[in-house]
């Protein structure tokens, strides 16, 4: 992975330098490194290198270490994009449709978007069957819903799921 040599600069003003995006690169790639291998990619010792990533997960840029599981594996290998367009879009109901999405386990990720729709919803089911019955059933009942649209995920370019890796080296 080339390192671009990007200035980031902290909440307190601190600026990340090219160790410290290695790092976080690095932990992107793989969170169970252990120290000690990452102080070798990186090229400092161990003490330094535990510093940074305690400094860097304080300063709020390593938010958590997760597993990334693949869906596929789960069952679940149909993705759906929904853009949705609500009725009202004033505080109450944008409360409103926010905590309602989050009881939908079918919905992976909700974006408000600054477009000709208010949501970009990512949907992720068994089948197109399914989907359906989601959309029907869960998305449609959502609070203050006046449209939605569909965009099926023929294949997956970019992104988190092993299956890529796999696929694409």
């Amino acid at each position: 992975m080339q390192l671009r040599t990007i200035a980031y600069t902290m909440k307190n003003n601190d600026t990340l330098d090219q160790i410290d995006q290695h790092i976080l690169a690095e932990l992107a790639r793989d969170a169970r490194i252990s120290v000690a291998e990452l102080s070798r990619r990186v090229n400092l010792s161990k003490t330094p290198c535990q510093a940074r990533i305690n400094r860097l997960e304080q300063a709020g840029y390593i938010l958590g270490y997760r597993a990334i599981i693949d869906p596929e594996r789960l069952g679940r290998p149909h993705v759906a994009f929904v853009e949705v367009k609500l009725s009202d879009t004033r505080n109450a109901a944008l409360a409103a449709f926010n905590k309602a999405v989050q009881a939908i386990p079918e919905i992976e990720q909700a974006h408000m978007i600054a477009s000709s729709f208010d949501y970009l919803l990512k949907v992720r089911t068994q089948d197109i069957a399914e989907y359906r019955e989601v959309l029907g059933e869960k998305i449609s009942s959502l609070p203050h819903i006046a449209h939605t649209s569909t965009h099926v995920s023929m294949e997956a370019v970019k992104g988190d799921a092993p299956s890529l890796k796999s696929k694409t080296g």
